[in-house]
């Protein structure tokens, strides 16, 4: 059964990357300029009871604005996989670990751990990201 949440995903807006080059420009960039910073990538699923789907998706948007006041995120996305199913997928990248620490100190995500953590089955992990290209290079 199609919900209408599925599929629905926001994001923060992000920073400037090779990603917003036209290809042609962003492989010349690649080639020439290497990337050695590592990025950090937080990424998986969560899962809730269905009937609250919407309500967790609406309380982990809302920490969209601390996100992106945080001068290392560089993308934070909530997005329902199946809202039936109560699956959401999470999507974050953080330019370190410290900007990511920051962010979980806050008070709100603080609050949305505390609130929705007995609630949700949580296969989302943190992975090293480096040598960032372009994909279709």
């Amino acid at each position: 059964m199609h919900n209408r949440l599925d599929g629905l995903c926001t994001r923060t807006p992000r920073m400037r990357t090779n990603m917003d080059l036209p290809q042609d420009e962003a492989a010349t960039a690649a080639d020439t300029q290497p990337s050695v910073r590592t990025a950090l990538i937080v990424a998986g699923r969560v899962s809730v009871p269905a009937s609250d789907v919407e309500t967790f998706v609406a309380e982990a948007q809302a920490t969209y604005p601390i996100a992106a006041a945080n001068p290392g995120n560089v993308l934070i996305s909530f997005c329902v996989e199946d809202a039936a199913a109560g699956t959401v997928t999470v999507l974050e990248q953080w330019a370190s670990q410290e900007a990511l620490d920051r962010h979980l100190a806050e008070p709100e995500v603080q609050a949305l751990f505390a609130k929705w953590g007995p609630h949700m089955r949580n296969e989302v992990r943190k992975f090293d990201a480096l040598n960032e290209r372009d994909p279709r290079a």
